[in-house]
C-alpha cells in the first residue's frame, strides 16, 4: 500500500469526509468479525457489495456475489465449532477524492474450533471497500494465512513454511515469504543457518 497525501493538501471537508469514512470502514470489519463469531449469515452479507467477492489466497475460498458469500460461510460453518476473531493493525487508503472506494491491509488472529479441534490462526485481510446504498461494505475481502494449526503443532509448524494445517495436507503459509520484500531481503542478505 502507499502512503496518503500528506496532512494539509486536501480541504478541511475532504479530511474529515476521510476521517468518518475510516471510522465507517473499521466498524464495517468489527461487524464482521462479530457476525462470522455468532453465525449471523445475514449480517455477513451485510458486509459484501452486491457483487463482492470473499475469497482465501489458498484457494479455498472464492465466492463472488452477496449470495455467494453467504452460501460458502453455510459450508464452513458446517465445520466449524465456536470461533472468536479479533483485529489488531489496520491500514486504510483511499482510491479516490470522494471517498467511495478504498483499499485496506488488516492484520488479524482467531481461535477456531475445526472438526471438533481447536486451531488458532494468524491471518490478513486484503480488502478493497466501497460505499454501496450509504454504507461502506467489502467490495473484495482476500484471506492470508501466516498459521493455522493446532496450538500442540504450532511450535513446529513456525519452523517451516507448510504453517497452514487446517486441512489433510498442510499447505504453505501465504506470507511472509511470498512477499516481495521479503524476498529481495533476503536475495540481498541470505539467512544464516
Amino acid at each position: 500500500m502507499s502512503q496518503q497525501a500528506p496532512i494539509g493538501h486536501d480541504p478541511l471537508e475532504s479530511r474529515i469526509a476521510r476521517l468518518e469514512a475510516r471510522t465507517a470502514i473499521r466498524e464495517l470489519v468489527a461487524r464482521y468479525c462479530f457476525a462470522v463469531d455468532e453465525r449471523d449469515v445475514a449480517g455477513i452479507g451485510e458486509c459484501f457489495a452486491r457483487e463482492g467477492i470473499m475469497r482465501s489466497l489458498d484457494g479455498v475460498m472464492n465466492a463472488r456475489g452477496r449470495a455467494g458469500v453467504i452460501e460458502q460461510f453455510h459450508g464452513r460453518f458446517a465445520v466449524l465449532g465456536p470461533s472468536n476473531h479479533y483485529t489488531h493493525d489496520h491500514l486504510i487508503e483511499f482510491e479516490d477524492a470522494g471517498p467511495s472506494r478504498a483499499r485496506g491491509l488488516l492484520n488479524t488472529h482467531a481461535e477456531v474450533v475445526r472438526h471438533g479441534e481447536l486451531l488458532v490462526t494468524s491471518l490478513r485481510y486484503h480488502d478493497r471497500y466501497c460505499l454501496e446504498e450509504g454504507r461502506w461494505r467489502f467490495a473484495e475481502r482476500a484471506l492470508a494465512f501466516f498459521y493455522y494449526a493446532r496450538p500442540a503443532e504450532l511450535a513446529e509448524a513456525m519452523r517451516g513454511e507448510a504453517r497452514n494445517r487446517a486441512y489433510a495436507e498442510p499447505l504453505a503459509a501465504d506470507f511472509p515469504e511470498r512477499s516481495p520484500h521479503w524476498q529481495a531481503y533476503y536475495r540481498e542478505r541470505p539467512r544464516r543457518a
